[in-house]
């Protein structure tokens, strides 16, 4: 998962472009929507809320827009359309499998999105369960380690029900079951430890390698799709190379 999340990384890092802060505060409110109307209001009972809040605090999102996703997630806000989440199966090119997390109050709209954004680059939705067997739900955490201490965050972890915690390069990362979720960011909570990316998320059983050219292909058609703001996350089992991301980088 590393070249995943060195990648996503690097892309928030370059911030968002102006023309693009609308999308990205819409599809932010989604986000907080969803986790508001799953756990309650409250951030301090409601992790996925929380995390939610602070990512859009980290995009310069206004505060009243805050406030007012979470009533409308909650029902206290009446004003707007009915969001439903669902997740969507498909294959980029090569055949790299993708889970697509959308949130949308328009399935047929966003269905067609989709469709069209992976014909285009030679690839193709596909039917529900023929693309889910190839990852595992798992609770992810990842954290910039020249910031922490692998051995405190392991022991940490450990103690908070991970499975696993490993470190590559400048990123530590944590997976566990689903249900550890909460334990694990009670846990970082309490240390004064904030992780750069956090959910429950869908991780490849077995990644895909391709040549730089062809993983560059699938890694724009997933920033295209990105750029639907139906789209919270995307989710595929391409093994991103050190060197596709400099050329990346690069373009």
């Amino acid at each position: 998962m590393s070249g995943h999340s060195h990648w996503s990384t690097i892309r928030r890092k370059k911030g968002a472009a102006d023309a693009r802060r609308g999308k990205i505060f819409t599809r932010l409110a989604r986000e907080i929507m969803i986790a508001a109307r799953e756990g309650g209001n409250d951030p301090g009972m409601n992790v996925r809320l929380e995390l939610a809040i602070d990512k859009a605090k980290a995009a310069n999102m206004p505060k009243d827009s805050i406030e007012r996703a979470i009533k409308r997630g909650t029902g206290e806000d009446k004003e707007g359309a009915d969001f439903e989440e669902i997740m969507y199966e498909g294959y980029a090119s090569n055949g790299v499998a993708l889970m697509i997390e959308c949130v949308t109050e328009n399935r047929n709209r966003t269905v067609a999105e989709l469709r069209h954004f992976l014909s285009r680059s030679g690839g193709s939705l596909a039917d529900p369960g023929s693309v889910v067997w190839q990852f595992d739900r798992m609770t992810y955490f990842a954290l910039p380690s020249e910031e922490h201490d692998f051995d405190a965050i392991f022991e940490i972890a450990v103690e908070a029900g991970a499975d696993d915690i490993t470190q590559d390069d400048d990123i530590i990362e944590i997976f566990g079951k689903p249900n550890s979720f909460q334990s694990i960011a009670d846990h970082l909570s309490k240390a004064n430890i904030k992780p750069d990316e956090s959910g429950v998320r869908y991780i490849p059983k077995q990644e895909v390698s391709l040549n730089v050219e062809d993983t560059i292909k699938v890694m724009k058609t997933i920033e295209n799709i990105e750029e639907i703001d139906d789209v919270l996350n995307i989710y595929s089992n391409l093994d991103i190379s050190e060197e596709a991301i400099a050329a990346m980088e690069e373009e």
